[in-house]
């Protein structure tokens, strides 16, 4: 039994060096996004700049892991066997909730998480301690708990998204109104002056939050503090000379410099004062294993009075530490997951957006817009127009996969970003409030992206259920981890030989489970038959990049439709759910088509604005398709899933009949696209009228079964749904075979209709 508490220290660090992983792959976002948004430097320089700021930070840090310790309980209320028991659940607990908001690719707070762990953890054992003895209740609970740093806890979330959204916005709005988006030429008159303050803001945060708490800060104290307006002023001065020497002599703008000595600046605060996090636990159960196992006293009996005090951290273990943590921000995939969410939600032109819109989303915009009309009205028309200049953005139109190419928002916000974070998390340390270095630094990203209008009617609604889900996982991290950690705690309690083992592989299982389907769906492969975006500017070149999209969807179109036929004829419900999939995943693949009409028209030869028109048709008609596939599909689904009577042998038989004619139909219309062989259209439309004429036929058939035979309503409506629904499929199909051959006949002489050459021309 003695033995189980050396298993569960080593499994505590295997643990840890796991969470070390998962808490930087979340926590990389508060760093490096300024700059990767921005596309300043190049991604190694970032990486160079982020690495060198964490292994620092990591290195000399110590003073913080006392959280872990006693921050959020009273050691001194549990015994060695109780505190193990605690530390264990919480290095379970934090791992997989991490991992799971990584494969989400959500940031949240490592602080947040480790904290309400903990507090979850002990609560849960004190309540198991209260209920076994016989003179304590539950209001004996505040002497096991620290309760006021929970809730510090709590009121820092609630500030930081408020405090942090509003100041980034404020100085992003003044910043802008300043520089404008042409802010090239201002940038060289008026950088030095920019960068002195953006500079000496962030050296100041570097020492006041990034070197607070490591060995050297006893050294500087006497000089930092009581200076701070002499050392402030003085880093203004120095920084605002040396950026106006940096852009006579290198030619290059400040604004380079600030993104890179920001960027470190966050790295060297975020591993200096978030490595408590992944450490702090581990650190503290040593130390509580060490203090036991000198002791020679049952576990059981032996106080954990020996953590109230003050224990340095272990230098080789803070090396270990910050290495690992360097080594996971160039290796992790997770990292750059998480860090595409908040670079989505602050990109300042249109992209594919990740989130969809909610009630609240909606009320948000809604009320944000009516206030601005509100705002609008009061402001003289002439102060509108002089600030709206301010804001008109370049005439540069990209389409959403060309946007997510180009840096989401240029080095002035990202200045700002980096700028405006720094400056409140080191008001935050002076005035000792416990803002989360996550919270500062995704909220002062939003709120720059908002006063920069990247938010705008078109977004808007998407950004702020983004943004909104953040926020909410926020809070969902908090409450997840206080009953998470309370539930596995009280299961290793009751029987800790068994549960530890049992837990610590479920946990290897799931983080095996979620890195095998992040991996899965991160890869960017693009399938054979997906569609693509038309990029040609010509009518024949659009025409000939069409034609791969026709046939496409004619190949999907009838594997869906006969899918669905046979799905019903076996009654097979895993097919017809595989089938609704399919057709769902088709018709957003042409939504998003239909979602580039406007790039598309932006970017047409004057000479061929024709194109447009029939670009615009073609779409028409291939959503038309698609939208009679989705409702024969999920009709068919529906049936069968509701266990409704199975169609007649008859039914199934002309469906089969009108399947293999469709099926004829449509491999001859593939065959012709793919082939560029357009004069067999023509045949296939001059045969369009036999397939009607089946599907009419069958509709008859089944009105004179209904008067006669049929008994089952449920089977009619479906039938002549597929039937209606069928003849609805051919219209759209022929029409688009006409517009097709309409369009082809008008551009392209007949002699050169499958030339290469012509279609390279």
């Amino acid at each position: 039994m003695d033995n189980i508490y050396l298993l569960m220290l080593i499994a505590i660090t295997v643990l840890a060096i796991a969470d070390i992983v998962v808490g930087v792959s979340n926590d990389a976002i508060n760093f490096l996004n300024s700059a990767i948004g921005s596309k300043a430097i190049s991604m190694r320089t970032i990486m160079i700049v982020a690495s060198l700021g964490i292994f620092i930070g990591a290195v000399f840090s110590s003073g913080m892991m006392e959280v872990a310790r006693k921050g959020i309980f009273v050691p001194a209320m549990f015994n060695f066997e109780e505190i193990m028991y605690i530390f264990m659940a919480v290095m379970i607990t934090d791992i997989l909730l991490l991992d799971f908001f990584n494969t989400l690719g959500l940031p949240t707070s490592t602080t947040v998480s480790i904290v309400f762990n903990l507090l979850g953890a002990a609560v849960v054992m004190s309540l198991i301690k209260i209920s076994a003895s016989d003179s304590q209740t539950f209001t004996d609970l505040g002497a096991y708990i620290n309760t006021k740093k929970a809730f510090e806890i709590i009121r820092g979330i609630i500030m930081s998204v408020f405090i942090a959204f509003t100041v980034g916005a404020i100085v992003q709005w003044v910043s802008r109104l300043v520089f404008t988006f042409h802010y090239e030429k201002k940038i060289k008159n008026f950088g030095a002056i920019f960068g002195g303050i953006s500079l000496a803001a962030i050296t100041y945060f570097i020492f006041l939050k990034g070197l607070k708490g490591t060995p050297y800060y006893k050294d500087l104290k006497g000089l930092l503090e009581g200076n701070e307006l002499f050392i402030i002023l003085g880093s203004i001065v120095f920084w605002t000379l040396f950026s106006f020497a940096f852009q006579k002599i290198f030619k290059k703008t400040i604004l380079i410099v600030v993104i890179a000595i920001g960027t470190f600046g966050l790295a060297l605060a975020f591993s200096g004062n978030d490595l408590v996090n992944f450490i702090g636990v581990p650190m503290a159960a040593y130390h509580s294993y060490e203090a036991w196992f000198s002791s020679g006293v049952d576990p059981s009996m032996f106080s954990m009075e020996v953590l109230d005090k003050k224990v340095p951290a272990e230098p080789l273990l803070l090396f270990i530490a910050g290495g690992i943590m360097v080594l996971t921000l160039w290796l992790s995939k997770k990292a750059k997951t998480v860090a595409e969410t908040e670079i989505s939600l602050s990109r300042q032109g249109e992209t594919h957006e990740k989130f969809e819109p909610n009630l609240l989303s909606r009320s948000v915009v809604k009320g944000s817009t009516w206030l601005s009309e509100a705002i609008s009205a009061i402001i003289p028309a002439s102060t509108q127009e002089k600030i709206g200049k301010s804001f008109e953005k370049p005439n540069v139109v990209l389409t959403k996969d060309q946007s997510i190419d180009a840096p989401a928002f240029d080095m002035i916000r990202a200045s700002v970003n980096l700028m405006v974070a720094g400056v409140l998390i080191a008001i935050a340390t002076s005035m000792k409030l416990p803002l989360s270095t996550t919270y500062v630094t995704f909220m002062v990203a939003m709120g720059t992206s908002f006063a920069d209008r990247a938010w705008g009617r078109e977004s808007a609604v998407y950004r702020v259920a983004g943004v909104l889900n953040v926020i909410g996982g926020w809070f969902g991290t908090a409450i997840g981890a206080f009953i998470a950690a309370g539930t596995v705690v009280f299961l290793i309690k009751w029987n800790p030989s068994v549960m530890t083992p049992i837990l610590l592989l479920l946990t290897v299982i799931l983080l095996a489970r979620n890195y095998l389907s992040h991996k899965k769906n991160s890869k960017n492969v693009i399938d054979e038959d997906s569609l693509t975006q038309a990029e040609s500017s010509s009518i024949q070149g659009v025409i000939h990049e069409s034609a791969n999209n026709i046939a496409n969807v004619v190949k999907r179109g009838n594997k869906i439709y006969s899918s669905a036929i046979s799905g019903l004829a076996k009654q097979d419900i895993v097919l017809l759910k595989k089938n609704k999939k399919n057709i769902v995943k088709l018709s957003t693949e042409i939504d998003e088509l239909r979602d580039n009409i406007f790039y598309f028209i932006k970017n047409l030869d004057e000479s061929s604005l024709g194109a447009s028109n029939f670009y615009i048709n073609i779409l028409g008609y291939l959503q038309d398709m698609t939208q009679s596939l989705e409702y024969i599909s999920k009709a068919s689904h529906k049936h069968v899933n509701n266990n409704h009577q199975k169609l007649k042998f008859n039914q199934i038989k002309e469906l089969k009949q009108i399947d293999q004619d469709l099926e004829s139909l449509f491999n001859t219309t593939k065959k012709a696209f793919d082939s560029r062989s357009f004069e067999q259209i023509g045949a296939i439309l001059n045969n369009k009228k036999e397939v009607f004429d089946l599907v009419t036929e069958k509709i008859q058939s089944q009105v004179e079964r209904t008067r006669t035979e049929e008994s089952s309503p449920k089977n009619t409506t479906l039938y002549f749904g597929l039937l209606l629904e069928t003849k609805d499929l051919l219209t759209a199909t022929m029409n688009l075979l006409e517009e097709y051959h309409n369009a082809h006949d008008s551009s392209v002489e007949p002699a050169t209709l499958t030339s290469p050459e012509a279609e390279e021309e």
